[in-house]
């Protein structure tokens, strides 16, 4: 009898200090809200109380601060986790993919993004905003308008590293060591296209009429 003495005490005391947290059945008052009751000792929960809940009243629970719902089962984060994330327990929040911080209100891409690229959220899907000059999940890969051809490889904006026998900025001129001649071009690499009167390596072999 003394220890429902001392709860009822305690619990008058909260009230007071407006540190009670019951939502009593059919109310229609807020979670967390302090409300004058009457404890009951004979008072009985189903089902029972969770997470350190005292039952008050009949299918009433009193709440341990981080915790709310008709008996307690639901842990509270505050503020609310943002962007879907979960309250695992009071004040711990577990964030989705792309989603970071104490309350998963911060935007993460993995990897980060790369030259100057924006890490945000576009309908809920998280990506990196590149610049107009990279491209590629964490804007990675330099972009070349005109293209690398030939093998080529874009390794800076709008500039391609070339293989071999090609130059140019699309990697699109052929380079024949041993220039072609007799109005010949060189068409791949060391590989002269000759005028019809003309054959040859180099297209300086005049060809015979007979």
């Amino acid at each position: 009898m003394r220890v429902s003495v001392v709860l009822v005490l305690l619990l008058g005391a909260c009230t007071m200090l407006g540190l009670v947290r019951v939502r009593a059945e059919g109310s229609d008052a807020p979670r967390g809200v302090a409300l004058g009751f009457v404890f009951d000792p004979k008072a009985e929960c189903e089902p029972r109380c969770e997470h350190g809940g005292v039952c008050v009243r009949n299918n009433t629970c009193f709440c341990s601060g981080g915790y709310e719902g008709e008996t307690c089962q639901y842990a509270s984060c505050f503020p609310k986790c943002k962007n879907g994330g979960e309250c695992l327990r009071p004040g711990k929040c577990r964030c989705p993919p792309g989603f970071g911080g104490r309350y998963c209100h911060k935007v993460t891409c993995e990897g980060g993004c790369w030259n100057r690229g924006e890490c945000t959220a576009v309908n809920g899907v998280v990506k990196c905003i590149c610049p107009s000059s990279w491209t590629g999940s964490r804007c990675e890969q330099a972009f070349c308008p005109q293209g690398c051809r030939n093998g080529g490889v874009c390794v800076a904006p709008g500039i391609c590293n070339c293989p071999d026998g090609w130059v140019g900025g699309a990697c699109h001129t052929a380079v024949c060591s041993l220039p072609c001649v007799n109005g010949g071009k060189c068409v791949s690499p060391n590989t002269c296209r000759c005028r019809s009167s003309f054959s040859g390596s180099r297209c300086h072999e005049r060809k015979t009429l007979h």
